[in-house]
Formats: structure tokens, C-alpha cells, sequence
């Protein structure tokens, strides 16, 4: 029997948690409840809705929600985490993060 590795654990930075303030109720539990389906297990390998990013200033890997895009980051020592470092809304094919317009490619 194989044992499955131990859950990552979910951490959001400061500017995460300010960027969810800014959205309404809904938004904010559906990306809590995404965020934990989505990257307690394996959040480092690309699917159809996370994929890594080109180098850039906000995290190297980006999970989509909709119209709700997850920027985070993983480690695997000492322990595994994901750490989710902004949460922006895209329109077009522009991205808003805490009311400014990011580039992230």
C-alpha cells in the first residue's frame, strides 16, 4: 500500500488576505474553498486550471478561477506549503490586483 504524502498547508501573505478584502462575499468563498481543493495535493504539477508563470514579480504559479486568478508560490522544506500571494480579478486580457492593473504574462 502506498501512503499518500501529508496535505500542503495553505498560508495566505498579508497582501493576499487585503486583495480578498477587496471582493465581495461569494468571490472570497469560492476561492477559499478552490484554493484548498485545488493545491492541498500536488499544487506543483500543471492541470487544465493551474499552470506556471514566466518569471515575474508576483509568484511563479497562477491558478484560474473563473474570471479569479490565484498567484502562489510552493515549498517542499521544511515543510510542504503553498503560499498564495495575490488573488486578482482578469478582464480581458488585463489583470486587476488590489485596484491595479498587473503584467503578468
Amino acid at each position: 500500500m502506498v501512503r499518500s504524502r501529508r496535505p500542503y498547508r495553505i498560508e495566505y501573505a498579508r497582501e493576499a488576505v487585503l486583495h480578498l478584502d477587496r471582493m465581495d462575499a461569494r468571490r472570497v468563498a469560492t476561492v477559499l474553498d478552490t484554493v484548498i481543493r485545488q493545491l492541498s495535493h500536488e499544487p506543483a504539477t500543471a492541470t487544465r486550471n493551474r499552470k506556471p508563470l514566466r518569471a515575474n514579480a508576483v509568484a511563479p504559479w497562477e491558478l484560474r478561477i473563473g474570471d479569479i486568478r490565484v498567484y502562489f508560490d510552493v515549498a517542499e522544506d521544511p515543510e510542504p506549503i503553498v503560499t498564495v500571494r495575490a488573488v486578482g480579478i482578469k478582464f480581458r486580457e488585463k489583470v486587476v490586483i488590489g485596484g491595479n492593473e498587473v503584467d503578468i504574462q
